[in-house]
């Protein structure tokens, strides 16, 4: 590996504004309940630790997309690639993304959802790169916003590595 990776936001970092997004996400659906629909596989080191951050009941499920094909670059075209067990119907659902950039993938999933009769529809990234949106999105919950820069950790890799660091880093020398 030539690669290098620097701490772009601490392990700690992270743990405060998962708190502070879920107490949010609570205070937000007092008396009621979410429906937590985690975008694979980045999001999934995310999700769950909102999830146990959130103090009004919780149903999580599990949604793969693509917009990539067999190339590096996106199609635009979003693809799913495995879909949800449970029904979203009359469900408050807020999709769980790890990074929010051309927004083409949660507009789809957002119109999909409405589509499908959910209550409610929320969007939560982990990340927001703004400087890379393709498509207006309304977000409800980011933790962070960051520059276009390649990052890992926490869920989100370069080549299926790096998932598993816990802190968000900037990719070098690749």
């Amino acid at each position: 590996m030539s690669e290098t990776v620097k701490v772009m936001l601490s392990e700690e970092e992270l743990a405060s504004r998962i708190a502070e997004l879920g107490a949010q996400i609570s205070k937000d659906y007092e008396g009621d309940s979410v429906f937590l629909v985690c975008i694979l596989k980045g999001a999934a080191f995310f999700a769950c630790e909102l999830a146990k951050r959130i103090t009004v009941p919780v149903t999580i499920d599990f949604m793969a997309t693509s917009s990539y094909g067999s190339g590096t670059v996106s199609t635009g075209e979003i693809q799913i690639k495995k879909d949800l067990d449970l029904g979203v119907e009359g469900r408050n659902v807020i999709i769980v993304e790890d990074i929010i950039d051309s927004g083409n993938t949660l507009n789809y999933l957002s119109e999909l959802f409405k589509g499908r009769k959910a209550k409610s529809v929320k969007l939560c990234a982990m990340l927001d790169k703004p400087d890379r949106r393709e498509v207006d999105v309304d977000m409800d919950y980011i933790g962070f916003t960051i520059p276009d820069a390649f990052v890992v950790g926490y869920g989100l890799d370069y080549d299926q590595k790096y998932r598993n660091l816990p802190y968000i880093g900037i990719v070098e020398g690749i």
